[in-house]
C-alpha cells in the first residue's frame, strides 16, 4: 500500500479519497485553485499545495502542475477522482512517466474507451451488443447528415470524447439536424476539447443499466452488480439506485457477463462502468440491452453499489493500484438490500435548472448512520463558486427493500435545507414521491416529457401557512422574554411581545414573501394560542409549542406536527410530505418593482463566459430567438431575445467574461 497519495480533484470526491486513506494510514496531499484556498478538501488534507487560477484549465486541468505537487510533496500515487483529468491519458501516461503510481486504468485501456466511436467497435468485435449508428473519423457535415437519413429519426447526437451528458442532442427530423450538430459539437469541443461525434439510434423508453467492473494486474476481472440511472434530465442522472426493478436473474447475469467481456477486451484494470441502454416493450418489460460506453474512472454514484456490497470502492482502487489482487471473486459478491442516490444542487428548477452560486448561510442535512450517508465538498458558510460544478452534497440511503429506501430518503430531504443559493431540494422531494419513480417506471426521457409534473407547486398550502405564522408568532415573544431577562427591568408588562395595546385586544400583522408574492397574516392571543387571519379566512391555533425545530399545536382543532427551520432570513415549515419557504419582511415595506425595461434587454442570468454572439446591432430579431451562447458552471446557456425587435446594441464579444445581470443585448425602443 502507499504512504503518500495526492488527489487530484476537488469538491466532495476529494474529500472522499482522503477520508478512506485516513482511515487506511495514508498520507494525503490536495491540490486547489485561487477559488478553493478554503475548500473543505484543503482542510481535510495533510498538506495542500496551490495549482493555479479558479478556472479548471488555469488549475485542475494543469497535469504538469499536479505531477510537480507530487513530486514535491513525495506523493507515490495520485488518485484523479471524476472529471478533469481522470479519463484522460496523456495525463496518465505523464504520472507514470514521472516514477508515480495513476490510480486507474492504463493510459491504453483510456484511449481505447475515450472515443466512444473506437469503443462501439471494439465492443462489436467482442460480441457485446451495441445500438445500430455511424462511428466513422469522417466528420463532414454532409456526410454525417447522409449517415443520420440512413439510420433514421428519430438519433442521438453524441460525442465521441468525454461524458457527463455533455455534447449529446436527440434530433427527430432531418431539417434540424445540422443546427444539432453545431451545437453539439461546439459544447464537446469547450468541454473535452475535441468535437468528433458519433450517431445512433435514439432508443425510444430507454433504461440506463450500468455495471460496476473491476480487475487488477493479476487477470482477474468481475462485476459488482448493477445500478439504474433512468431518472434523467437532459442526460444528467438525478437520481440512482440498486438493484433496478426491472432486470430479472437472467438479464442481470447477461448483462454482468457482457460488462465482464467489454472490460477484459481493452485489458482493463482497476475501477470502470460499463454503461448499457435497455429496450423495453409497452408493457415496460426489457427485450434487449445495448452497449453504449465504459467510463474509465469512479463514477459519482458509486455510494449506491457500496451500500448494497458493502465495499469500500476507493480501497478497492489503492490496493489494486498498489499491486494487490482483488480483494473478492465474483461468487463472494453480495446484494444486500437496497440503495438510492440524489444530489443536492445549488441550482433553480423553475428557472430551467439554472445553475446558482453564491455563500452557503444554511446548510442543514440529516444526521449520517447505518442507514443514511452524505457525502459532501461544504459545509455551512462556504461559497459555491461559478467556476465548478454547483453539487452541494450527496445523499444516500440504504435499506432493506426499495420501498423502505424510499421512504428513508423522503424523511432524509424532509431533514434538508439550504440558505443562500436555490437548490433543487423540492424538486427531489416530488421526484422520490411521483408514481413514476414509485412504481419503477421511469425511462430517460420521462423527466424531460413530463417536467412539470416534478415541479415545485406555486400555490400556498393554508396548514403549512398558519404553521409558519405560528413559529413566527412564538419565537418573538421568546425573544421578547429573552431580552427581557437581560435587561434592568425583567418583569415589566411592556417586554411581552403579544400585540396588547391600551383600549382595543391585541394584534400582531406578520408579513412574508413568497416567489416574489407578499403575504400578510394578522394574530390575536400569544402563548401558543392565537386566531390567525389570512385571505379572509380565520383560523384557531391552540397549544403550540416550538422546541428543537419541531412545532406542535391544534389547528382548528386537529393536532398537527411540522418540521421549522427558522431564522432573521427565512421561516420554513414542513409537514413531512410538502415544505413551504417564506421570507421575512417588514409589514409596511414596499417591494421594488421591475424596471420596467426588461423586454429591451438581455441580461446574464449568472456569472459566465460568452461562448457565441449571434446578434449583430441593426438586426431583426423575433421573440425567442438565440443572441447569444454563455458558459457557466459547465454548461451552456442560451439567451433569446425578449420580444420582436431590432438590436440597439451588442455590449460583449466570443471570449468575455460577465457578471451576472450584466447587460449583453438591448433592443430598440
Amino acid at each position: 500500500m502507499f504512504d503518500t497519495v495526492l488527489i487530484a480533484n476537488r469538491g466532495e470526491i476529494a474529500c472522499r479519497v482522503i477520508r478512506t486513506c485516513r482511515r487506511l494510514g495514508i498520507r494525503t496531499i490536495a491540490v486547489f485553485s485561487e477559488a478553493d484556498a478554503d475548500a473543505q478538501h484543503v482542510r481535510l488534507a495533510d498538506a495542500a499545495y496551490p495549482i493555479g487560477g479558479p478556472r479548471p484549465q488555469d488549475s485542475y486541468l494543469r497535469g504538469e502542475a499536479i505531477i510537480e505537487v507530487a513530486k514535491q510533496s513525495g506523493a507515490q500515487a495520485i488518485h484523479p477522482g471524476y472529471g478533469f483529468l481522470s479519463e484522460n491519458a496523456d495525463f496518465a501516461d505523464a504520472v507514470e512517466a514521472a516514477g508515480i503510481t495513476f490510480i486507474g486504468p492504463k493510459a491504453a485501456s483510456m484511449r481505447r474507451m475515450g472515443s466512444k466511436a473506437g469503443a462501439k467497435e471494439l465492443m462489436q468485435a467482442a460480441h457485446v451488443p451495441v445500438v445500430p449508428g455511424y462511428t466513422g473519423a469522417d466528420q463532414a457535415p454532409d456526410l454525417l447528415a447522409r449517415e443520420a437519413a440512413r439510420i433514421g429519426f428519430p438519433l442521438m447526437i453524441k460525442a465521441a470524447h468525454g461524458g457527463g451528458g455533455k455534447g449529446m442532442r436527440i434530433v427527430r427530423v432531418l431539417d434540424e439536424f445540422l443546427p444539432a450538430l453545431e451545437s453539439c459539437q461546439r459544447e464537446a469541443r469547450n468541454a473535452f476539447g475535441r468535437d468528433r461525434v458519433l450517431l445512433e439510434r435514439y432508443v425510444t423508453r430507454p433504461r440506463h443499466i450500468e455495471i460496476q467492473v473491476f480487475a487488477d494486474t493479476h487477470g482477474n476481472t468481475l462485476h459488482l452488480n448493477e445500478r439504474e440511472c433512468s431518472a434523467q434530465r437532459r442526460y444528467q442522472k438525478v437520481l440512482e439506485e440498486s438493484p433496478s426493478v426491472i432486470l430479472s436473474p437472467a438479464m442481470r447475469k447477461q448483462m454482468g457477463d457482457a460488462a465482464v467481456a467489454a472490460a477484459q477486451a481493452i485489458d482493463y484494470v482497476n475501477a470502470g462502468t460499463v454503461e448499457f441502454i435497455v429496450e423495453s416493450d409497452e408493457s415496460g418489460t426489457p427485450t434487449g440491452f445495448y452497449f453504449m460506453e465504459i467510463n474509465t474512472r469512479l463514477q459519482v454514484e458509486h455510494p449506491v453499489t457500496e451500500l448494497v456490497t458493502g465495499l469500500d470502492l476507493v480501497e478497492w482502487q489503492l490496493r489494486v493500484a498498489a499491486g494487490e489482487p482483488l480483494p473478492l471473486a465474483q461468487d463472494a459478491i453480495r446484494q444486500d438490500g437496497h440503495a438510492i442516490e440524489v444530489r443536492l444542487y445549488a441550482e433553480d428548477p423553475e428557472a430551467g435548472f439554472l445553475p446558482g452560486s453564491g455563500k452557503l448561510e444554511r446548510l442543514r442535512l440529516p444526521e449520517t448512520n447505518a442507514h443514511v450517508r452524505i457525502d459532501s465538498g461544504v459545509i455551512a458558510g462556504d461559497t459555491v463558486t461559478i467556476f465548478y460544478d454547483p453539487m452541494i452534497a450527496k445523499l444516500i440511503v440504504h435499506d432493506a427493500d426499495r420501498a423502505s429506501a424510499l421512504a428513508r430518503m423522503r424523511d432524509a430531504l424532509s431533514q434538508c435545507e439550504i440558505g443562500g443559493p436555490k437548490s433543487n431540494i423540492e424538486f427531489l422531494e416530488r421526484l422520490v414521491r411521483h408514481p413514476a419513480v414509485v412504481n419503477g417506471t421511469i425511462d430517460t426521457a420521462y423527466l424531460d416529457r413530463h417536467l412539470d409534473e416534478f415541479m415545485p407547486q406555486a400555490e400556498v398550502d393554508r396548514g403549512l401557512l398558519l404553521a409558519a405564522a405560528t413559529a413566527q408568532l412564538l419565537s418573538q415573544e421568546g425573544a421578547a422574554r429573552d431580552a427581557a431577562a437581560a435587561s434592568t427591568d425583567p418583569t415589566s408588562p411592556w417586554a411581552i411581545a403579544d400585540g396588547w395595546r391600551l383600549g382595543h385586544a391585541g394584534k400582531r400583522d406578520l408579513a412574508f414573501l413568497h416567489r416574489g408574492d407578499r403575504l400578510l397574516v394578522s394574530a390575536h392571543g400569544s402563548g401558543g394560542n392565537y386566531r390567525i387571519e389570512h385571505d379572509g379566512a380565520t383560523h384557531d391555533v391552540a397549544g403550540a409549542r416550538l422546541s428543537d425545530g419541531e412545532l406542535s399545536a391544534r389547528f382548528d382543532g386537529e393536532s398537527r406536527r411540522f418540521t421549522i427551520d427558522l431564522d432573521a432570513q427565512r421561516t420554513v415549515a414542513h409537514d413531512g410530505q410538502r415544505r413551504l419557504r417564506l421570507e421575512p419582511v417588514g409589514v409596511y415595506r414596499r417591494d421594488a418593482g421591475a424596471s420596467g425595461d426588461g423586454g429591451n434587454r438581455v441580461l446574464a442570468p449568472m456569472p459566465g463566459r460568452v461562448v457565441v454572439v449571434k446578434a449583430r446591432a441593426g438586426d431583426e430579431v423575433r421573440a425567442g430567438e438565440e443572441v447569444l451562447v454563455i458558459e457557466a458552471m459547465k454548461m451552456e446557456l442560451s439567451l433569446k431575445a425578449p420580444r420582436d425587435g431590432r438590436i440597439g446594441e451588442v455590449r460583449a464579444a466570443a471570449g468575455d467574461f460577465v457578471d451576472a445581470d450584466a447587460v449583453l443585448v438591448t433592443l430598440e425602443t
